[in-house]
């Protein structure tokens, strides 16, 4: 081909193909052990991700996804990540993270349910919206990828 290298890449939920691009420059992703940054001609990898934003570079635009554990797979030009959940941030719907958050935080505050199964379910609801709110907050529309984010003061 052209110029430089490219990587085709594919995020796949267990609902659909959340994105795919054949021209992708570098996959910046939440690995077990820390980030990955995988460019093209990477050596073949089969990794875990853990919770994080994933982002992908095309040009002089990165996108980014909200990715909850999954499998990351690198094969010579392509980069396929299987996620158990995995959303664009730019379609993540503030509102209803923000209400998720709230219940799931009321549920925890009123101690563990005696079903442990329950309790871990909203456990993981409460951190896929922390999750969804700290990726807008960092890479949604609003933000601006060219400045290094500073941490804001909590209140």
């Amino acid at each position: 081909g052209e110029g430089m290298a490219k990587l085709q890449f594919e995020l796949v939920s267990p609902e659909r193909i959340v994105y795919s691009d054949d021209g992708v420059e570098m996959v910046i992703a939440p690995g077990a052990e820390g980030e990955l940054g995988i460019l093209p001609n990477h050596a073949p990898l089969l990794t875990t991700l853990g919770y994080g934003v994933l982002r992908v570079r095309h040009g002089k635009e990165e996108r980014a996804f909200t990715v909850a554990g999954g499998v990351l797979e690198v094969r010579p030009d392509v980069v396929i990540v299987l996620a158990d959940v995995g959303e664009r941030v730019d379609e993540i719907d503030l509102g209803r993270a923000e209400a998720a958050r709230a219940r799931a935080e009321e549920l925890l505050a009123k101690g563990p349910p005696p079903d442990t199964d329950e309790y871990l379910k909203i456990q993981a609801a409460l951190r896929r919206s922390k999750l969804r709110l700290e990726a807008v907050r960092r890479y949604g529309r609003g933000a601006r990828p060219d400045r290094p984010s500073r941490p804001e003061p909590e209140d």
